[in-house]
């Protein structure tokens, strides 16, 4: 029993699917939103972005209506990044949106657009701020290498930076409605110079933010055991899900990209296929998890042709499947996944959905299913799928495995990335 409250979850194990937003000042050099670090960039360097800063594009009505159409349910946007800029107008900094050409608080034209689609809403956070005075030089700061910075870390006060973070924080959560999800990042305690809970007042931080919103949901990367809501793998998809050392499965939420970048990357070439994201978030699910898919927008407000085209195909495959994500989990134990196929299940409907990513010639056999299940349709266009029990088998070339279900599919796929078959239990 975690000595720590946590928020409401039900709402978000339901949903499954949400859209991360990076977007900040790095979205001009449009070259990693770690450009500070990679290339040494100085406060000075690094001015004529914010001098500069005039998204004339920004619609996020248009944000959220492509977001509801993918199937995405909730929203995590960057209040603030590395980098240190503010996207909204806080009263703690002159480093923020309202003081550069743009002049709008964008975080509330975001949060007023995407609630009025009925998506829920939620603030990534960085604990790590580049720009201000007090934070220390450490391994990650773009000054590491640079003999009066680190010799001046005499005279910073971490613990003015950590007032500072708590004070932003509650501006956040007093001054812009309910907030469904915070999510900070992130903590390195590990490394020679690292940073963790101390640094943070993390334990304070936690007990602030319940007493202003005890509802919200708080990721992992505190460095405070105990006091998160889920666990936050980046960039893969756990095998078995996330686990205790009982073996008992905690909540967790997987969080990808479109390509390598989280923020607007202009020549970056590895973008993924429709087909790669759909699995992504099938995978996610299956192993009884969240897929936290992250846009990088442009400069000028827009999302490109790519993201474009992305949410476009989640949105043309959830169209027909969302039943499978939806409210669903790991399938339970007793039912493996045959070769090339994931299991979501839905334990409030009883009905198993069968991911075929391979799709199979005729005849696929599902283990232990024999004499449980009711009736069997592709969910695509709701067409029967005839079935039978392994016993009662015939005129087949195969031998199917005891207990188990033959299904007898169509020749040709379904035109579809990812077919689903939807399995009623019994």
């Amino acid at each position: 029993m975690s000595e720590y409250p946590h928020g409401d979850r039900s709402w978000w194990q339901e949903a499954r699917f949400g859209m991360f937003i990076h977007w900040g000042l790095y979205a001009m050099p449009a070259r990693h939103e770690w450009i500070r670090n990679y290339e040494h960039i100085s406060n000075e360097d690094y001015q004529k972005y914010f001098d500069r800063f005039d998204p004339d594009m920004y619609n996020p009505a248009e944000w959220a209506r492509m977001a509801r159409a993918a199937g995405m349910k909730y929203v995590v946007f960057t209040a603030k990044h590395h980098e240190g800029f503010c996207m909204w107008d806080s009263k703690y900094t002159d480093y923020k949106v309202t003081n550069t050409p743009c002049g709008r608080d964008l975080l509330r034209e975001l949060l007023e657009a995407f609630r009025a689609e009925g998506i829920r809403t939620g603030l990534y956070y960085s604990l790590i701020d580049w720009h201000h005075p007090e934070f220390t030089v450490d391994d990650y700061h773009p000054l590491r290498d640079v003999a009066e910075e680190n010799e001046r870390n005499k005279s910073r006060d971490m613990s003015k930076y950590a007032e500072y973070m708590h004070n932003q924080v509650t501006e956040l959560l007093t001054e812009y409605g309910k907030i469904d999800v915070i999510w900070f990042d992130f903590s390195y305690p590990q490394s020679e110079r690292g940073k963790g809970h101390n640094d943070w007042k993390s334990e304070d931080l936690i007990k602030l933010i319940r007493k202003l919103q005890p509802d919200i949901l708080i990721d992992d990367r505190l460095d405070l055991p105990g006091s998160a809501d889920f666990q936050s793998p980046e960039q893969y998809v756990p095998s078995n899900g996330i686990r205790n050392e009982k073996g008992e499965l905690l909540p967790w939420e997987g969080c990808q990209t479109f390509s390598g970048s989280w923020g607007y990357h202009r020549d970056e070439s590895s973008w993924k296929n429709n087909k790669m994201l759909v699995e992504i978030l099938i995978r996610n699910v299956s192993r009884g998890g969240n897929l936290l898919m992250n846009v990088g927008p442009t400069a000028r407000g827009y999302l490109d042709h790519r993201a474009v085209a992305a949410l476009d195909g989640y949105a043309e495959w959830m169209k027909y499947h969302a039943r499978s994500i939806y409210g669903c989990t790991l399938a339970p134990a007793e039912f493996p996944e045959p070769e090339n196929c994931r299991y979501t299940y839905n334990p409030k409907t009883n009905r198993l959905y069968l991911h075929l990513l391979v799709w199979p010639f005729k005849f696929i056999h599902l283990p232990n299913l024999a004499g449980k299940v009711e009736y069997v349709q592709l969910l695509t266009d709701g067409s029967e799928i005839l079935f039978r029990d392994s016993s009662t088998a015939v005129h087949m070339n195969e031998s199917a495995p005891a207990g188990a279900v033959s299904l007898d599919l169509p020749p040709i796929q379904p035109n579809t990335e990812i077919p689903v078959i939807e399995i009623f239990l019994k």
